[in-house]
């Protein structure tokens, strides 16, 4: 038994301190999936902890040998769906919403381009706008396809725990994969186009 089980089963027992270890474990890697889905810290941090509200309340539903973290992936998966079709139907300026990450997670920012001691504008600016119609594409995939994608490309869940996640065959996810990336080389194709036009 690994060890998140090993917390599973001593949660299931009563010590609540387990949930507190689960929590520690989990809460980063599932933040960040929630993040790169809905790009808003506040709406990844509460989903999190809707998350773990869940685990809490069906513990004793769960057996002690379950894949612990294909089912906190799909109930995380499952959530984001749902906040993210909600936002779409009650649109609104986010005050928290990315503009571009950079390399090391942060955002990249106007001071950044314009930073005379760091490197060329223009190639920070030309990367923070690749950058951010990555992530307008990423955005853009339904999300059959954008699960998929994220859970692999940023998770490293292998085909098998991502079936496990979305409710599909191995085979189901190795095409949703294909289509997710064919879809978003002709969004990136298509905006380098516009680029590039004079």
């Amino acid at each position: 038994m690994d060890s998140a089980n090993a917390d599973l089963h001593a949660l299931q027992e009563g010590d609540d301190a387990a949930l507190s270890r689960l929590i520690a474990r989990w809460k980063r890697p599932l933040f960040l999936f929630a993040w790169t889905y809905l790009r808003n810290t506040t709406d990844a941090n509460e989903l999190v902890a809707e998350v773990f509200v869940r685990l809490y309340q069906q513990r004793m539903r769960l057996s002690p040998d379950s894949n612990l973290k294909a089912w906190l992936y799909t109930i995380l998966t499952n959530l984001c769906h749902n906040h993210y079709r909600w936002r779409r139907r009650h649109t609104g300026a986010s005050l928290d919403a990315a503009c571009c990450p950079g390399r090391d997670g942060t955002e990249i920012t106007l001071a950044d381009v314009l930073s005379s001691d760091g490197p060329d504008p223009a190639h920070l600016m030309e990367k923070g706008e690749m950058l951010a119609a990555l992530a307008r594409a990423v955005e853009a995939l339904p999300h059959d396809l954008k699960a998929p994608l994220l859970l692999h490309q940023y998770e490293r869940l292998d085909y098998a725990e991502i079936a496990t996640v979305i409710g599909c065959s191995v085979r189901g996810v190795e095409t949703r994969l294909y289509r997710a990336r064919q879809f978003l080389r002709a969004e990136l194709t298509s905006h380098l186009r516009e680029v590039r036009e004079p």
